[in-house]
């Protein structure tokens, strides 16, 4: 179908404002950006054999030939149900009216380096792998940029008030460090990642199961509003499609991708957050996973993945950090253990220290019954811990000074 005038005045008015609001100074040429529109509606992500037909031959020159239904079997079977509904233009008006729009392979803002995971030959046969044609995004953060260092908050949506607290800590404290939370908006963990980060200060990115301008679940709309205003709404379904029980697997790869650490809150034994910290292992990303209580049905999948190696433990948010950042950047020193008085003394003489009293004195002979030490070692080591200050002789025998750390 030719473009007409309409559409690209709107192309041209989609572009200014997308320039204005990104920083973009470089634009897509109006029939890639139509292209790319029809394309993200006439297959069903991730479609691989439309994506790669458009690799061969260009956006423009596969859009055309879908709509003819002239293209190999593999992408007839992923287009031809759709390939009737031109709606490129309406769909760009539509996220256009609500501060969105189209993001492409073209554009010098589309995320190519997060993505790269999910391009063949790295595709792993994941169910739901491949590179999207598009991503549809509402809000004024620019793409590229704001996955350079991100962290994918995901969990139960039955999340109990320990994931919900932890989940919010976490967003607030990965903002105040300089990274990107990333989620999908659902009840539960989503949802206390998201809030934490806005809280932060922002950013924060919602990866939908459908349109940028249906708010899934309805009771977060003015979150989902919320998130835009602090970074960014993300979905490769065009506006006004639905959510779906697949499309929900298929989003999980995104999230994956566009973070480099997935860190698992609360999961049940069956869950989405399970299946997407498994896509994150699989494109060869950091997972992990939050220990909850043993008596916890929500934490089964977290101790599930640690149990068997498919996550590290996520114990704290500096751990977390140095996992997720990049290689030699944000470690951080190890917490400074308590120290102990008795920290310097080799086995032979804690064993003679733990013999002694505070109170009550003890002859050199005691001592050796109780610790099992030769009498003649005893008597040098008791002389030891009376030069490092562990023990006193006295007219009675030996004891243990005050601030020994093995009291008996």
């Amino acid at each position: 179908m030719a473009t007409t005038a309409r559409s690209r005045d709107l192309l041209c008015r989609l572009r200014r404002t997308g320039q204005q609001e990104s920083g973009m100074t470089a634009s897509v040429g109006e029939e890639v950006m139509l292209a790319r529109a029809y394309l993200t509606r006439v297959a069903e992500p991730p479609a691989l054999a439309l994506h790669a037909f458009v690799d061969v031959v260009g956006p423009v020159e596969a859009a055309d030939r879908v709509r003819r239904g002239e293209v190999p079997e593999a992408v007839l079977h992923e287009t031809e149900a759709r390939r009737e509904f031109d709606l490129a233009g309406a769909d760009l008006a539509a996220a256009e009216k609500m501060g969105g729009r189209l993001v492409v392979p073209e554009d010098p803002d589309w995320p190519a380096w997060q993505l790269l995971c999910l391009a063949p030959p790295t595709d792993r046969g994941l169910r739901g792998s491949g590179q999207p044609l598009g991503l549809w995004v509402r809000g004024t953060a620019e793409v590229a940029n704001l996955f350079d260092r991100a962290v994918s908050v995901v969990g139960a949506r039955t999340a109990t008030p320990y994931g919900e607290y932890v989940a919010t800590e976490l967003g607030h404290q990965l903002i105040q460090a300089g990274m990107t939370v990333v989620s999908g908006a659902a009840y539960g963990i989503d949802a206390a990642a998201h809030r934490g980060a806005i809280v932060g200060g922002g950013p924060t990115v919602a990866v939908l199961a459908c349109g940028i301008d249906i708010a899934y679940p309805a009771p977060h709309g003015s979150l989902i509003d919320r998130i835009a205003a602090a970074g960014l709404i993300v979905s490769e379904y065009a506006p006004g499609v639905t959510p779906a029980r697949h499309r929900f697997l298929v989003r999980n790869r995104l999230i994956a991708a566009l973070s480099s650490a997935t860190v698992v809150v609360e999961a049940g034994d069956r869950s989405g957050a399970r299946n997407t910290a498994t896509t994150a292992a699989a494109l060869g990303k950091v997972v992990m996973a939050v220990p909850g209580p043993i008596t916890s049905k929500m934490s089964v999948g977290c101790h599930d993945l640690l149990r068997t190696g498919g996550a590290v433990v996520a114990g704290s948010i500096a751990e977390i950090i140095e996992a997720a950042g990049p290689v030699g950047a944000n470690l951080d020193p190890a917490p400074e253990r308590p120290k102990r008085d008795t920290d310097g003394l080799g086995d032979q003489a804690l064993r003679v220290h733990d013999a002694l009293n505070l109170g009550k004195h003890k002859y050199p002979e005691q001592v050796a019954v109780d610790s099992g030490i030769p009498l003649d070692r005893v008597r040098t080591l008791l002389i030891e811990l009376e030069i490092t200050g562990h023990a006193e002789r006295g007219d009675e025998g030996w004891r243990k000074l005050k601030g020994g750390a093995r009291h008996v």
